[in-house]
Order: structure tokens, then sequence, then C-alpha cells
């Protein structure tokens, strides 16, 4: 990593995890900082992740040598504008934004295709906010590069070299290659997940038994749905067409498997789950998309006074630290009563190895 100064306008979750983990990287990293909320740029100071407050857009930024934008989508392209004039030679400029094409058409209105390159790091949490950043957040997640057509390969190296430095993997493509990917793989099943939602809620009766009992499935399918609305409305506003694109064709499949269920066709209905079994199943859980990876399990015992406070023991005379641990009152597919999660995979195994020398019946 060559830079030696780096300016972020917005720090929330992922500019706070990108900065927190540059400057984790490079201690000797001096970093800058803008945005409204000024009693989290006095918190980032304080943590040691901001060296420098700025408090407004002008020519002190000039002073860097790498600029994020990490504020929401339609926010990024103004900001971009702003900040064009107080450019050294040789700063690049690069976004976090969850769509590209809109922000690479603003570039390309601005002839800056020299000095800008997309960015996407693929992580995230339903937790927003610079409080809720982790200088871990990146690890192993995709970090998407989208150069404009004829950008220096340069740029694109660099950005290469920051993705890295904080453990992600960096993937090039074009901002229309990227749009349409996490149109289907993060942008439709946010939609999905909003409108199971509604659906239960409207269809639920006087007692609400169905948000009562909800529980394993649906959670698991339903916990992008607390994510931040105004961020999702920006970025449907931005992807509109390959969301649309791929909404229609998910409707497709729904009216397909609607008319298999009315007709009793229960080979089409078993072709669904084996079909989708198997690709599933193709998917590595290691890679970490848009939802922070869950490492965690289930442990089986009596749902009474002492049992955590137990098993907690047993954890810490191993030094091992959990991050969550809660009762499942509800027992849907067979997991077990205790649900722990724990802040990386290494930590996951130690525990689940200690815990199994006990003879506790453990769930995945």
């Amino acid at each position: 990593m060559k830079e030696s100064t780096v300016g972020f306008i917005g720090l929330g979750l992922i500019g706070g995890s990108l900065a927190r983990a540059l400057k984790k990287a490079d201690p000797q990293l001096t970093v800058m900082a803008y945005m409204r909320s000024a009693d989290k740029l006095i918190q980032a100071k304080a943590d040691g992740v901001v060296d420098v407050i700025l408090d407004r857009v002008d020519e002190t930024i000039g002073q860097c040598d790498m600029i994020f934008l990490c504020t929401p989508v339609e926010y990024n392209e103004q900001y971009l504008r702003m900040i064009k004039p107080y450019l050294k030679p040789g700063a690049l400029v690069t976004d976090v934004g969850s769509t590209k094409t809109s922000i690479h058409r603003a570039a390309r209105e601005l002839s800056m295709e020299d000095c800008f390159v997309g960015g996407h790091p693929m992580a995230g949490s339903e937790k927003t906010g610079y409080e809720n950043s982790s200088d871990h957040l990146l690890e192993n997640a995709y970090y998407m590069i989208t150069p404009p057509e004829g950008a220096p390969e340069e740029n694109v190296q660099r950005l290469r070299e920051i993705a890295q430095a904080v453990n992600a993997i960096p993937m090039v493509l074009s901002c229309r290659e990227h749009d349409l990917a996490v149109a289907a793989i993060s942008h439709l099943p946010h939609i999905v997940a909003s409108s199971l939602v509604n659906l239960v809620r409207d269809s639920d009766d006087s007692r609400e038994t169905m948000k009562q009992i909800a529980a394993g499935g649906f959670k698991d399918i339903t916990r992008i749905a607390s994510a931040s609305p105004e961020m999702w409305e920006q970025i449907c506003m931005t992807n509109t067409e390959n969301i649309s694109r791929m909404l229609e064709r998910y409707i497709g499949e729904l009216t397909s498997v609607l008319a298999a269920l009315q007709e009793k066709d229960e080979a089409a209905v078993r072709r669904l789950f084996s079909s989708s079994r198997d690709y599933r199943n193709s998917i590595s859980d290691r890679n970490r998309g848009a939802i922070e990876p869950d490492y965690s399990f289930s442990v089986d015992i009596v749902d009474e006074v002492g049992s955590i406070s137990t098993l907690s023991v047993i954890l810490a005379a191993k030094g091992i630290s959990i991050k969550n641990i809660g009762i499942n009152h509800n027992r849907e597919h067979g997991e077990g009563a205790l649900r722990i999660s724990f802040y990386d995979e290494a930590s996951r195994d130690a525990a689940w190895n200690r815990l199994e020398d006990y003879k506790y019946t453990l769930i995945p």
C-alpha cells in the first residue's frame, strides 16, 4: 500500500471499518475524515482511527493520496463533483457504493476516468453507523473493483492493494457486470425478505400467532429486512433496471411453483428443492457477502437457571470469547436451546471442541 494519507467522506459502518482496517495495517497512515455527525468523528479520533477531522470539503482534502466516498450512493455523486477541484496530481478517488453504473456515469461526465475507480466491499451488517464498525469486518469479503474504460492499470492496482491490506478479496469487473450481479444476489433478496415480512404482518390473525411462532427459517431469510430503509430506497432507485429484470424472472419462478402446487405436480416440486439444494451446497460458506457471517452453533441443554453460566465458565477457562449468547424458546428445526455466536471461525471451532469434551450435544 503506497498511500500515506487517505481521506474519508462519510464514516459509517463500511467507511469506519475500512478506516479501522487500514489504520491497523499501517499505523503510520494519516486518516482524514468528514461527515455531518461531528460526534462520530470525535469518537473516531479518540479511538485512534481518524487523525484529522475535516469541518468541510475544501482544499485540505487535497493532501490525500486516496479519497473514499462512503456516503449513500446518490450523495457520493455529489461529493465526487465537490472534491474534483481540490485533487492533487496522482490522487485517486474511489467509493464503496452498492451500485456502480450511476457514479461511473458521473465520473465520465466530469472527465475523471483517469483518477476514479469504483469499489464495493461486499460486507456489512443489519446494524449501521461508525459505532458498529470493526477492523475485521472486511476480512475474506469480496472487494469489487470497477475501473472506468481506459483507466490506468496503476489505479486498479492501487485499489487491489487496499483490498489486500484489509484482508479482503479483490475482484475486477465492469460496472454493468457488477450491478447485474448484485441485483440478483443482494438487492433482490432484500426486496423478497421485506415483502415476506409484510406478507406475514398482513396475513396474521388478531392474536399475532404468526409473529409469535416466527423462528428458524423465517428469521434466517428475513433478518436482512432490518437494514436501513433509506439506504435500500437509494439502491433500488440507482439500480432499477437490473433489479426489475431479476424481479420479473423471480416472479416467473414463483408463478411456476404456484402452478406446480395447484396441479399437485410432485415431480416439479421435488425438482425445485433438489436443484436449489445442490446449487446452494456448492456455494462456500467461507465467502463473506453483504451480511456478516454467522460464527455460531446451538447447544442442546435444558432451559434452566445456571446452564448459561456453567457453559460460559467452561469456555472462559480456555480464553474463548463469546460474541452473543441466548436461549432459543422455539425448536422448529431441532436446534438446541442455547445459541452461541463467536467473533471468528477459530473461536467457534475451539468452542465446539471444548464443549464436545464436556459431552454437550451440539448442533451446527
